[in-house]
């Protein structure tokens, strides 16, 4: 059973930074891409940022600029850096991995959530 081990959220103040791991229980080659989405109280989740197996980013327009989403192979971890956090920024965040054999539909892994509150 494919797990996905989040770490690093926390509170911090406007203009922090945070970094969030995400652990993987096999290789990270073994999805078409990882990321990380985020949902606020009472709004949809929403894509944040994800990496794919060649290493394509891409990035919501909101965090472009602050964000960085980067990984660490030998150890199967994918991070987020979060710079000049805003309080917009505040929400659980979710690791994700997904898979998707030909003529299969996409299967998603997702991470229990780390909290993100960005607050003075």
């Amino acid at each position: 059973q494919l797990q996905l081990v989040e770490s690093g959220g926390g509170l911090v103040q406007p203009g922090g930074s945070l970094r969030l791991s995400c652990a993987a229980s096999r290789s990270i080659f073994s999805f078409n891409a990882m990321g990380w989405y985020r949902q606020a109280p009472n709004k949809e989740r929403e894509l944040v940022t994800s990496i794919t197996n060649g290493g394509t980013t891409n990035y919501a327009d909101s965090v472009k600029g602050r964000f960085t989403i980067s990984r660490e192979i030998a150890a199967n971890t994918v991070y987020l850096q979060m710079n000049n956090l805003k309080p917009e920024d505040t929400a659980v965040y979710f690791c994700n991995a997904w898979t998707q054999q030909i003529r299969a539909p996409r299967y998603d892994y997702w991470g229990q959530g780390t909290q993100v509150t960005v607050s003075s």
